[in-house]
C-alpha cells in the first residue's frame, strides 16, 4: 500500500482498552480517527462500539506493546496508510502489585521493565516519524517513585516519565509536541489492587477525567 497522507487526523493510543484510555479514545472521536492498541481483544471491541455510537471511526490493533516487530509493523502499517500520527496518547502501563523492595517478584519486576521502560524507549523512535514536526505526544505521570511498597511500580514509570520529560526537553524547538499531564486517582482496575479499601465513590470518574484532560491535549 502507497502513503497517502490524509486530512484525517489520526490518534494513536496505546493501553485503550480500559481505565483512562479507553475513556480518552472515546473522547477523542469523531474528531480522531482512533488506532486503538492493547492486548484485551474484547475491551477493545467493546470500546470500537461505543467510538461507533458517537460516529466516530477506530482501527483495532489486539497487540502487546512488548512485542517489538508487531509495533514496528503496525507504525508501518500506519505510515502506509495515513502517512502520519497527529497524536499519540501513551496510558499502557504495568501496575505490579505493592510489595517491598525485598520481596518483589522477579517475573512482575522484567514485566513492569518490559512495559514501563523498554517499550516506551522502543514506541517514541517508532512514533518519532509518524509525529513528524507538528504532532503530539501526551504521557502520564503517577509520582509513586520513592514511596514505600511502590519499588516495581514506581521505580519503572518514574522512569518513564524521566524519558518523556527528556524527549520534551530536546524537542522543544523542534517538535513533536511532548506533554506530561497528572490524571487524578480513578477507580480502575489497577487502583483498586493497590488500595483495596479505598472508597471508589471518591475518585474521579474516568469519562470526567478524560473531559477534564483532553482541553490540555487537543
Amino acid at each position: 500500500m502507497t502513503n497517502t497522507t490524509t486530512s484525517e487526523k489520526i490518534a494513536l493510543v496505546t493501553g485503550a482498552s480500559r481505565g483512562l484510555g479507553a475513556a480518552l479514545a472515546e473522547a477523542l472521536t469523531p474528531a480522531y480517527h482512533v488506532v486503538a492498541v492493547a492486548r484485551t481483544t474484547g475491551g477493545l471491541e467493546d470500546l470500537d462500539d461505543r467510538i461507533q455510537a458517537r460516529g466516530g471511526k477506530s482501527t483495532l490493533a489486539p497487540m502487546d506493546i512488548t512485542n517489538v516487530d508487531a509495533m514496528a509493523q503496525l507504525c508501518r502499517s500506519i505510515h502506509d496508510r495515513w502517512g502520519k500520527v497527529d497524536l499519540w496518547v501513551h496510558t499502557a502501563i504495568h501496575g505490579a502489585p505493592l510489595s517491598p523492595a525485598d520481596h518483589i517478584d522477579a517475573k512482575d519486576w522484567s514485566r513492569s521493565i518490559a512495559i514501563n521502560l523498554e517499550a516506551t524507549g522502543q514506541l517514541i523512535p517508532f512514533l518519532k516519524p509518524l509525529l513528524g514536526d507538528t504532532g503530539h505526544a501526551v504521557f502520564f505521570d503517577d509520582p509513586h517513585g520513592g514511596e514505600k511498597f511502590y519499588g516495581s511500580y514506581g521505580a519503572t514509570k518514574t522512569g518513564q516519565i524521566a524519558l518523556a520529560r527528556s524527549w520534551q526537553a530536546e524537542t522543544t524547538n523542534t517538535g513533536p509536541r511532548v506533554s506530561i499531564l497528572e490524571p487524578r486517582a480513578m477507580p480502575t482496575g489497577m487502583r483498586a489492587r493497590f488500595h483495596p479499601g479505598q472508597d471508589r465513590d471518591a475518585l474521579a470518574n474516568p469519562h470526567d477525567e478524560a473531559a477534564r484532560l483532553l482541553n490540555q491535549i487537543v
